[in-house]
């Protein structure tokens, strides 16, 4: 089945300055492209040109005949081999940092990112409002891009023009964040968020720490 050429234009906003463009043209020609959700975009934060509505409301259905490569069906190669840690240590390292920060009386989310900075898991305690995994995951961003905990970051960006300019519009330089290393390596972050306190993110940072500390030993 034929489609004719069309082009979905995703606008973001002004504010933002960013356009988003996926072409199509003849079903089985051009394979299908994730369209970015925006600059504001988090690694992974992604939708296809389908099975939803433009800003304009104009709906875009399903195709019924699916471009090969678009989806293989099971047993499929991975989709991503960027190293950081396994979903079994992620969750480790998730959950103490989680706990720390409950049994301080606090409710926090905490994301844990991979050297590509795409989530590995997120998770948001009970009684929060499911934000605070992807403020996060934010932090966690800086920490990966920089190899220094948020906070530094944080410190270095309102010093150092050169840091500012690769802080980009999906990160967020509050402290609550520090990187996953392998020997020297970063391969990874933990990012925390949701604590407050006096001194914004030391408390998250430190729930952070607790939780990367909860699996030094077990990256690879």
């Amino acid at each position: 089945m034929k489609i004719s050429r069309r082009i979905i234009v995703w606008l973001l906003g002004a504010s933002l300055g960013t356009v988003s463009i996926w072409a199509g043209t003849a079903m089985g020609e051009t394979a299908f492209k994730d369209t970015p959700s925006g600059a504001r975009a988090l690694p992974g934060d992604v939708l296809p040109p389908f099975g939803g509505i433009d800003p304009d409301g104009t709906f875009h259905a399903t195709p019924r005949d699916v471009p090969a490569g678009f989806n293989m069906g099971p047993n499929r190669p991975p989709e991503s081999t960027a190293r950081g840690p396994s979903l079994a240590v992620a969750i480790t390292a998730a959950e103490a940092a989680l706990n720390v920060c409950r049994d301080a009386g606090y409710r926090v989310g905490v994301a844990v990112i991979d050297s590509a900075g795409k989530a590995r898991v997120l998770l948001n305690a009970d009684g929060t409002d499911g934000s605070h995994g992807f403020v996060a995951m934010r932090k966690a961003e800086a920490a990966l891009a920089f190899d220094k905990p948020s906070s530094e970051v944080n410190d270095l960006a309102q010093k150092d023009k050169s840091v500012l300019k690769r802080v980009t519009l999906a990160m967020l330089l509050d402290g609550g964040a520090v990187p996953l290393h392998v020997g020297s390596t970063v391969v990874g972050a933990i990012g925390v968020s949701g604590s407050a306190g006096k001194i914004i993110g030391a408390q998250d940072e430190a729930c952070a720490r607790a939780g990367r500390d909860a699996v030094a030993a077990q990256l690879k």
